[in-house]
């Protein structure tokens, strides 16, 4: 008996070494949640024959015996688990085809999308983009056409379409559109995006944007981007947007609009800046205001320069690049209706980045004096002025990720400076 026993422990023993050796490379060499039913079953395989070798070696009964009634038993068993079995399957030829691991945003036929979570005997857990657990048996996902959206790396390509009225030339269209993904910021640059014209009939052009993003996730924020400035891209070349095949209204203007027709004054209503100041303040802006045009790669204002006037970009795509000794670093990039030039009008500080042209670029000017009548008018728009300034501190202090000079300003200190700088009582 004492042998017997002891015979036992060792193939017990063995088995649990095997295990244990499975358990320990799959964690060191694959992802434990992704690795568990490939696990479980390695494991399950290593117990069944010790359970085997114990019955032939230690108590000397027929194995064959026992397989050919187990076999019978194991017939009618799977009879009656069919449908779990096949998602156990379905799911270890999942695991061996590995079509998809933790981590990775599939889309499976039918509309279902999701990142996938974890991977168990029966189903696949999917995290949705609402955050909602979506739980798909293995056996549908088998047979289920799936695309897996994270592909060989974390980019993901993405597209929108715009229709626009043929008032213009496709050509005219399709440069306006090339402008718009040049002027975005949320898509990757390389490889770069395209404008495809897809569609001309008598009502309507088509054209389809396709473009980049570093990750899934940013997807909307980029798409999100693109229609405002294909909005504002737009409406500065005059071009307008279809309306829907079924929708036969003509668009409608305001009487404010039909009164002052002119481009300045539609840059001052466009931006929320100016929407403080009343019809007559804005006319009175609006007069003052002068264009300006600058060709292609011109440095519109050089980097450590302190402008004096506030630009509004009419049309054009304005790039600001910080030159730190080693080359130039692109901060960001400005679309018809942004501003530029708050520093050295607001603060009488100089630009840490150069601007420049990265198309023909048409801008407004606003000169400081002009913008002193109106502050000591509408002491408000003080505070509006600090708190873009103060955004756009942010954002070139992360972009250039080192502290200089600026850091650490707030849109308090902001305003006491401006009052201060232009003489403007407090309220």
């Amino acid at each position: 008996m004492f042998i017997g026993i002891a015979k036992a422990t060792w193939w017990a023993g063995g088995a649990m070494v095997l295990a244990s050796s499975v358990r320990v490379y799959l964690i060191f060499e694959r992802k434990p949640r992704e690795g568990r039913l490939l696990q479980d079953l390695l494991v399950a395989v290593i117990y069944l024959g010790a359970v085997l070798s114990i019955v032939a070696f230690v108590f000397d009964l027929p194995v064959r015996t026992l397989i050919a009634t187990s076999g019978v038993f194991a017939i009618v068993l799977g009879l009656a688990l069919q449908s779990t079995l096949n998602d156990v399957f379905s799911g270890i030829a999942l695991n061996l085809g590995r079509p998809y691991a933790v981590g990775d945003w599939i889309e499976v036929e039918g509309g279902v999308r999701g990142q996938v979570v974890e991977t168990n005997w029966r189903s696949t857990h999917l995290l949705s983009d609402t955050n909602d657990l979506v739980i798909v048996p293995n056996s549908a996902l088998a047979k289920a056409t799936l695309t897996n959206l994270t592909g060989g790396d974390s980019v993901h390509g993405s597209k929108i379409i715009v229709r626009a009225m043929p008032t213009r030339s496709p050509a005219v269209i399709e440069e306006t559109m090339r402008t718009v993904l040049l002027s975005a910021n949320s898509i990757l640059k390389t490889p770069p995006p395209s404008v495809s014209i897809t569609g001309l009939d008598g009502s309507s052009i088509e054209i389809e944007l396709s473009f980049k993003v570093a990750s899934l996730g940013q997807t909307g924020a980029a798409k999100n981007e693109i229609f405002d400035l294909v909005y504002r891209h737009t409406k500065a070349a005059g071009i307008q947007l279809s309306a829907p095949s079924n929708a036969l209204a003509e668009p409608h203007f305001s009487d404010t609009a039909s009164k002052h027709p002119g481009t300045p004054w539609r840059l001052l209503t466009s931006i929320p800046l100016f929407s403080a100041l009343t019809e007559d303040e804005m006319e009175t802006v609006a007069n003052s205001m002068k264009r300006l045009t600058f060709k292609k790669d011109v440095v519109i204002a050089p980097q450590d320069a302190s402008m004096t006037s506030l630009m509004i970009i009419r049309s054009g795509v304005v790039v600001i690049e910080n030159d730190n000794g080693a080359g130039r670093t692109e901060l960001t990039r400005l679309a018809p209706g942004d501003l530029f030039g708050e520093r050295g009008v607001l603060m009488g500080a100089p630009e840490p980045a150069a601007m420049r042209a990265l198309t023909l670029v048409v801008v407004y000017e606003i000169s400081k004096d002009h913008l002193a009548s109106v502050m000591h008018d509408r002491p408000a728009l003080v505070e509006e002025l600090s708190q873009l300034l103060a955004k756009r501190v942010e954002t070139e202090e992360h972009l250039r990720a080192d502290n200089e000079s600026a850091s650490g300003v707030r849109p308090v200190s902001l305003a006491a400076r401006i009052r201060h700088l232009f003489s403007v009582p407090t309220h």
